[in-house]
């Protein structure tokens, strides 16, 4: 009989941390974009919160959308290297001022797509705010405008980010232990 093992979750960032460093981080894009109308583009679903949380940090009239690309899949725990759109924006991107909110930059692959795909559609200028950074994994190099927090090369879930989309609603950054399930 198989038996699916509890996976142990070691919290990494408080709920605490986390939004003292989300508002500090709205706090300077507030700053570097003073005058201007930032369009706020989440990559969905991980960065949801994390989106949230930011403009609400930001004091500055804004505006939003929504992507959805793939490189992972289910339990996969890391990126397959290929990265897809399933959901596009709703609104053309010519001329604006983008700031892509994402969850984690860890491989480059997805952040990498995304930029080509966004300067070829006309953008006036483009940013990156990401929650977490994991430069250990880095396949291709992309920097980030605005990080979070660098973390270790660990499997990290909630605050937006899953695995097989469980742990997205908790308040922290934890590392999970054991994700595969083992049997008895």
């Amino acid at each position: 009989m198989s038996e699916q093992k509890s996976p142990s979750l070691r919290v990494l960032l408080t709920e605490e941390v986390i939004r003292e460093r989300v508002q500090a981080l709205g706090e300077r894009i507030t700053r570097d974009y003073q005058g201007r109308h930032p369009h706020l583009i989440c990559v969905l679903k991980g960065a949801t919160v994390f989106l949230s949380d930011l403009m609400r940090a930001i004091d500055l009239p804004l505006s939003i959308d929504f992507i959805a690309v793939s490189s992972y899949g289910g339990k996969q725990t890391s990126s397959s290297g290929e990265v897809k759109i399933l959901k596009d924006l709703d609104k053309p991107l010519e001329g604006r001022d983008l700031l892509l909110v994402e969850d984690i930059l860890d491989t480059g692959l997805t952040l990498h797509y995304l930029l080509q795909t966004f300067r070829a559609r006309g953008v006036g200028s483009i940013r990156i705010a990401t929650l977490l950074s994991k430069p250990a994994r880095r396949v291709i190099q992309v920097e980030a405008d605005y990080v979070g927090f660098e973390i270790p090369d660990e499997f990290v879930v909630g605050y937006g980010l899953d695995y097989d989309e469980r742990y997205r609603n908790l308040p922290f950054i934890g590392v999970l232990g054991n994700p595969e399930p083992t049997s008895t």
